[in-house]
């Protein structure tokens, strides 16, 4: 029997399958607020049949904004369509995540199809802040090394925000410490060149992380999952965050109560080398699973049913978080039980086409 279709229990959650949509941006809000192309955007995917969606990178500060143009929830007035989008999610069978984020140095750009350049002040620019006063790019801005009191207000507004993902109704909960935004720049010795106790040793490198992680959790219930994306490697020789280092991170996080870590890659240096091929970060999502015994979700160029299936069904994985496939085919789920012989329900009102 296919396993991609088992049902995944986290705590007091049921997923009904194990397919998980990926949080991706869309760059497509107003000063932070969501609106009806996000709740058609998720809301197709969770009629499509995925087990779990994640909202994209949320973030928890004005300042923690990728573009101008991305989500966020560092007020109460965001809430209102979140909740609506949610509502929906909860509608259609499918379970509501969230993923929140401070885009760090990599934060005030303009969106994709305009250039994805650092914004000028005309533009709106405002300052970005990181581990330490080191641009991702020679060419970008330099940020503001955080200062104490920075890390604490940083802290402060991941847990306002996870307070407010409670409120709306989100099941899930994903601390983005990935792609070189804020929390990876502190994690990963390529960015954080800092002499203090967030800085220097492993140790001291993912103190952010834990504190971050504390805070969340106090007001973030028990009974419900808490996930961590992370990047498992830098894709950088010598001098860069590394897949041991993930696996010593993976370990800990287990202990602090992480439910699940969603391995993906790279994004924090701008010489790193990637080989990107099909399924080329899966190996991350099993060597951390098998090393620690925490679940992982695996991402990155699965694009197949008889894949997912296959990650799954060889305990690679617990999850599958797909992107791009399910942006070219938001019923990839309803299309995937069909190729593997599972017969899912689909929703009512398309009834007539499933067969």
């Amino acid at each position: 029997m296919p396993a991609l279709f088992d049902p995944l229990i986290i705590k007091n959650i049921c997923f009904r399958n194990r397919i998980a949509v990926s949080p991706m941006c869309q760059y497509s809000a107003v000063d932070g607020f969501a609106n009806d192309w996000h709740l058609v955007h998720l809301g197709s995917r969770a009629a499509g049949g995925a087990g779990l969606l994640i909202q994209e990178a949320t973030a928890v500060s004005p300042e923690g904004r990728i573009t101008p143009d991305c989500l966020g929830l560092w007020k109460d007035e965001h809430m209102t369509m979140l909740k609506r989008i949610v509502t929906f999610i909860e509608s259609q069978g499918a379970v509501p995540g969230i993923q929140l984020a401070h885009a760090g140095r990599k934060a005030s750009h303009s969106s994709p199809w305009m250039g994805a350049k650092p914004l000028l002040p005309e533009e709106g620019a405002w300052q970005t802040i990181s581990a330490s006063a080191v641009p991702y790019k020679d060419s970008d801005p330099v940020p503001h090394a955080m200062s104490t009191a920075d890390i604490h207000q940083c802290i402060s507004d991941f847990k306002a925000a996870a307070t407010r993902a409670l409120a709306c109704g989100y099941k899930v909960l994903e601390i983005h410490a990935a792609h070189g935004y804020l929390l990876n720049n502190f994690l990963s010795p390529v960015s954080n060149h800092r002499d203090d106790e967030y800085g220097g040793s492993f140790e001291n490198r993912i103190r952010l992380l834990l504190e971050v992680i504390e805070n969340v959790q106090s007001t973030w219930p028990a009974a419900y999952p808490l996930f961590v994306r992370i990047s498992a490697t830098d894709w950088v020789e010598k001098e860069g965050w590394t897949i041991e280092d993930a696996v010593a991170l993976a370990h800990i996080l287990k202990t602090k109560g992480i439910d699940l870590i969603d391995c993906s890659s790279g994004g924090n240096a701008v010489h790193q080398q990637i080989p990107v091929a099909p399924l080329y970060q899966t190996p991350f999502a099993e060597r951390i699973k098998k090393e620690t015994g925490i679940m992982t979700g695996a991402v990155g160029l699965i694009t197949a049913a008889e894949e997912a299936d296959a990650i799954i069904k060889e305990g690679k994985a617990d999850l599958v978080i797909m992107a791009r496939q399910l942006l070219r085919d938001p019923y990839f789920p309803l299309h995937a039980a069909k190729v593997l012989g599972v017969d899912v329900p689909w929703p009512n009102q398309y009834l007539r086409a499933k067969r």
